[in-house]
């Protein structure tokens, strides 16, 4: 039986190269290690609830190309923390930062620049 250090679990399904970057560079500013995992065909919900489910953190990403989700374990699939959809650069690394800051039980970064998120009507 392998023994896991205490991580925070990103599952991947054809993943962007460069927002699975910013994100474990937001992971590695918070001191906080990471693991990897990547799946041939699950959803973005699915990815993300597996990881927090599985991380002895309790925190876990999703992405799915260039969606990605944070989630963490006690929450029920689909009510993720997070989501974001084609997010810039700076938005990864502070999802990346915030999955952390939510296992050391500290504020988030914010992930829109202190705009705030409009919906559609």
């Amino acid at each position: 039986m392998a023994a896991h250090r205490p991580s925070i679990f990103i599952y991947t399904a054809k993943a962007d190269p460069d927002y699975l970057k910013e994100i474990c560079a937001g992971i590695e500013e918070e001191g906080i290690f990471y693991e990897i995992s990547e799946f041939a065909e699950l959803d973005l919900d699915t990815l993300a609830y597996e990881a927090a489910s599985e991380s002895i953190l309790g925190s876990g990403i999703g992405i799915a190309g260039k969606r990605i989700a944070l989630q963490m374990r006690m929450l029920p699939k689909g009510r993720n923390v997070c989501e974001l959809h084609a997010p810039t650069f700076a938005q990864c690394r502070s999802l990346g930062a915030n999955s952390a800051r939510a296992v050391k039980k500290m504020p988030f970064k914010e992930l829109y620049g202190g705009r705030e998120l409009r919906t559609a009507k």
